[in-house]
């Protein structure tokens, strides 16, 4: 009893999982459950079988769904074709709508993968088609109606004429419904383009003339529109016999829904016309439709505003001078339809004339007719670029000029922002004339609409780009009056309005464009003005891709800014700001960041500024930090190259060991091992090796390396060429200033030491040396050292190792200044000054010992120059350093009333003689006397 008790429960349990596959509400006996059981083992096909049979609605679309799947395997596919397909086509006769949409899409990629040959699928699959196509419900009708047309594509023409064209122009019988007769002409336009034209005069063209006269107007509409097709199909001859007549009717039908079809069918006829068809009847044939059109200002204006640009490129050959400026004329009137008050007057007028209309209807009938207008006017903004090419770029400024900035300026947003879309393909066609349009676009970008600055700036580039080529290669800092100077800072305002609205993908396109201002802006330029937005709207911006998109173009423009503290500058705040930011969301971009440098910048670079950083974070507490961390490993360790990065190496090795042993979180545990299998796989070349085999990839790292090392080179370039500017400068203002004061103070006119003398001072050689070095000294010579007063030059503030500054002048001293000695005794000016001691210890104001101290070398490493002398002051001119100082006795200038040529009281502190020891002061040289 308890095996039946569990063998029950067990069927009862099998029955419950198949009820979710099959109904099975018949089934009661127990001999009927232990049949359901094995019901399981059925292969695919006796399942679809059954569930098509018996099963629900969505079991039976989920079998229809698998019928490719099903032909395609080579073992069931006889038995499918067998057992299967005709269920299919039994069921499709009273499914739902679902269920028939499923069919028709399975039966046409049956035919488009092959599945079965030609001949079974005409027998089963395209009666079933056919058949169909006639359904009453009108969604599942032209379901069909448009598999049979992908069909017949596929299809070749025998099967075609035999199966298709006979059910095709009995449907087109006047007996027949509408919507047999719609069928007809789609019908027979498709397979038109698959016969002879003999066989489409004889079986075709019939019906399709007798299409074109039905008394129903979407008949007439819709048989009209396959007139292209009927006509390639007989060749020109045919069809300027038997087709041109029947458009030309239908051109001029009382219905404006076959007038509009018979305007597009003779713009797309155009082509296979001749000279002569076009200039005697297409050319008058359109002029009246276009004055039809304007003067009824119906649901025609607006298609001959969107046909106007092929109609005018088809028929362009064929024009007269008059004609051409006839049809821009027309255009220009298009682009004004609707904003002339007194017109637009007069039409609201017209549309409540009739007093039997309701208010409601008559407010309906004028927004229908502002419509229609702005739908002109925005198809005529579609059409422009296609109406420059058809006048051309040089009579653009005297035909459309005008109205190209009327259309920048319609008071309708969606006509703004159609010719915004087409902005830079004007630029393109006008070439050097672009900027005659400059303040279009620069008014276009000033915009308030967003979807008027969308088009303009996802066609930056392009539009930066043709006005480069155009004038001047010159950048913004170069020709500050050129167009850029004004676009440029338009373009930049826009992220205002922009970044104020919440289309983010706008904001990150705007990001991604700034990139393009490389090419046209200083590098001072970029670091003033793009940088600073860039930045700003890293930290700023709410939506990851668009602080993404402004990183990759700050590092972009980074790449050319000059001035290495700037670069530094810019990629020390991005390391400070991200990646030691407290908040893990901006650590997490920091990943983003380097991912952009890596792509973007040399290999060497990136190891040299972000690596140790980055491996920083897989000790951040966040896991998802260092989730995040361990996707970019492998790409670190591609960096690598032994034995020179063997350091960053093992730092890589420690931060996956320690991610392995200590990590706790799953998912970062999951995600370590899966980096280092990645690692794993990953070989790092040796220096040799990548010596000899440069690969593409070490190609480009090398040439972005050469241009880090260029842009390093200019850089100091640049820096020598303003030291030496700024060098040459000052020497030009010194002389300058030296001649003025001499001028002034008719001073001596001996010239100065030649360059490299000793001395530095004016006077003959014998005399200096004298001065220079005491074992030369004489008798005769000390006696007139003696009688001689040493003046020390005060060095200029600042300054050290001033040169010598000597007071040949022999006028009189200042009132604050004497002759006096220390003993009182007045003594004779000296015409001529030894030159400072390098020792900076001598000259610390304090006087020297009796004999001159020799002259050595100095070792600043500077180079000599040539001392220069002043009038009336031993105080130097500023920058007038030397490299030599004599020991010479320091006299202080007193203030008034004190004794002149009394030396001052306050001395420096003791500084060492030349010899070493410390030189006394001068109270102690006063008492040991």
């Amino acid at each position: 009893m308890g095996s039946l008790d569990a063998t029950s429960t067990s069927l009862a349990e099998d029955l419950q999982d198949l009820q979710l596959d099959r109904p099975n509400k018949g089934l009661k006996s127990v001999e009927e459950l232990e049949k359901l059981t094995v019901d399981e083992q059925l292969s695919d096909i006796e399942r679809s079988v059954y569930l098509l049979s018996s099963g629900q609605e969505v079991q039976r679309i989920s079998v229809i769904h698998n019928l490719p799947d099903l032909l395609r395997d080579t073992e069931s596919h006889d038995e499918c074709m067998r057992r299967v397909v005709p269920k299919v086509r039994e069921v499709l006769h009273v499914a739902q709508t679902e269920m028939q949409l499923a069919a028709s899409s399975a039966f046409l990629q049956i035919l488009q993968k092959n599945l079965v040959p030609i001949q079974n699928y005409s027998q089963t699959f395209l009666q079933t088609i056919l058949n169909s196509v006639d359904s009453k419900d009108p969604d599942v009708a032209s379901a069909w109606l448009d598999t049979l047309l992908d069909v017949i594509d596929l299809l070749p023409k025998e099967v075609i004429k035999k199966e298709i064209l006979g059910s095709a122009i009995a449907k087109g019988q006047l007996a027949q419904s509408v919507q047999s007769r719609l069928a007809c002409c789609r019908i027979l336009g498709k397979i038109s383009t698959k016969f002879e034209p003999f066989v489409i005069k004889k079986e075709i063209l019939p019906v399709v003339q007798s299409l074109c006269q039905d008394v129903d107007y979407e008949v007439r509409g819709c048989m009209c529109r396959q007139l292209d097709c009927v006509s390639r199909g007989l060749g020109l001859e045919a069809t300027k016999s038997a087709i041109l007549p029947e458009l030309v009717e239908l051109t001029n039908d009382e219905e404006c829904h076959v007038r509009i079809a018979g305007l597009e069918t003779v713009v797309n006829i155009l082509t296979l016309l001749d000279a002569e068809t076009c200039s005697a009847t297409i050319i008058p044939l359109v002029c009246k439709i276009c004055q039809q059109a304007v003067q009824a200002e119906d649901a025609t204006l607006p298609v001959v505003a969107t046909q106007l640009g092929k109609l005018c490129h088809g028929i362009a050959d064929n024009l007269t001078d008059e004609q051409k400026q006839w049809f821009i004329d027309y255009y220009k009137k298009l682009c004004h339809v609707g904003l002339e008050k007194n017109k637009a007057s007069s039409r609201v007028t017209m549309a409540v004339s009739d007093k039997e209309r309701t208010k409601e209807s008559d407010l309906t009938d004028i927004f229908e007719l502002e419509d229609k207008l702005v739908e002109c006017r925005k198809n005529s903004a579609f059409n422009f670029p296609a109406m420059v090419l058809f006048s051309g770029a040089k009579q653009f400024k005297q035909e459309l000029h005008v109205t190209f900035t009327h259309l920048c300026k319609d008071p309708h947003f969606i006509v703004r922002k159609t010719i915004s879309g087409g902005f830079h393909e004007v630029c393109k066609l006008l070439g050097n004339s672009a900027q005659l349009i400059q303040a279009d676009v620069v008014a276009l970008l000033k915009d308030e609409s967003i979807e008027v600055l969308k088009g303009v700036v996802s066609n930056m580039p392009a539009i930066l780009d043709c006005y480069m080529t155009s004038g001047s290669n010159h950048t913004i800092s170069e020709s500050k009056s050129g167009p850029l100077s004004d676009i440029i800072p338009a373009f930049l305002a826009s992220e205002n309005a922009i970044f104020t609205s919440n289309n983010w993908r706008l904001q990150q396109e705007l990001m991604e464009n700034m990139a393009c201002l490389i090419k046209c802006y200083s590098s001072e330029n970029l670091y003033n003005k793009v940088i600073p937005i860039l930045r700003q709207k890293l930290s700023k911006a709410r939506a990851l891709p668009v602080k993404v998109a402004a990183a990759r173009s700050l590092l972009t423009l980074t790449r050319k800014v000059k001035k290495h503290e700037q670069r530094e500058e810019i990629f020390h705040s991005l390391i400070h700001d991200f990646c030691h930011a407290r908040k893990c969301y901006w650590r997490s971009v920091f990943i983003d960041i380097c991912r952009i440098v890596i792509e973007l910048y040399s290999k060497k670079f990136f190891k040299e500024s972000f690596y140790e950083y980055l491996l920083e974070l897989h000790t951040d507490s966040v896991p998802n930090i260092r989730l995040r961390l361990c996707s970019i490993l492998p790409d670190l360790k591609r960096l690598l190259i032994l034995p020179t990065d063997r350091g960053l190496l093992q730092q890589l090795d420690a931060c996956v060991r320690k991610l392995l042993v200590s990590e706790k979180d799953r998912d970062v545990s999951e995600g370590i091992q899966d980096a280092v299998e990645e690692l794993d796989k990953i070989h790092i070349p040796m220096q040799s090796m990548t010596r000899r085999n440069f690969f593409e990839q070490d190609l480009e790292d090398q040439k972005k390396e050469e241009e880090e090392k260029l842009l390093l080179e200019n850089e100091e370039k640049e820096l020598k060429k303003e030291e030496e500017a700024a060098e040459k400068k000052k020497g030009d203002k010194r002389n300058l200033v030296s001649a003025k004061k001499g001028s002034e103070n008719g001073s001596s006119k001996i010239p100065g030491p030649r360059k490299g003398s000793r001395a530095g001072l004016p006077g003959s050689n014998t005399a200096t040396k004298k001065f220079l070095y005491p074992s030369h000294i004489t008798s005769e010579d000390s006696k007139e050292l003696s009688k001689t007063k040493i003046v020390s030059p005060v060095p200029a503030p600042g300054k050290s190792g001033n040169k010598v500054q000597v007071n040949s002048n022999t006028s009189k001293q200042s009132s604050g200044e004497s002759n006096i000695n220390k003993k009182g005794v007045s003594s004779p000016k000296l015409s001529r000054l030894p030159l400072y001691s390098s020792n900076p210890n001598i000259h610390q104001g304090r006087p020297s010992s009796p004999s001159l101290i020799p002259i050595k070398a100095s070792t600043s490493g500077t180079t000599n120059k040539t001392s220069k002398t002043t009038r009336g002051s031993g105080i130097p001119a500023p920058g007038s350093a030397g490299l030599r100082r004599a020991s010479v006795p320091t006299l202080s200038t007193t203030r008034r009333g004190s004794l002149s040529g009394q030396l001052s009281t306050e001395v420096n502190p003791k500084a060492k003689s030349s010899n070493g020891a410390m030189s006394p002061s001068i109270k102690e040289r006063k008492k040991s006397r």
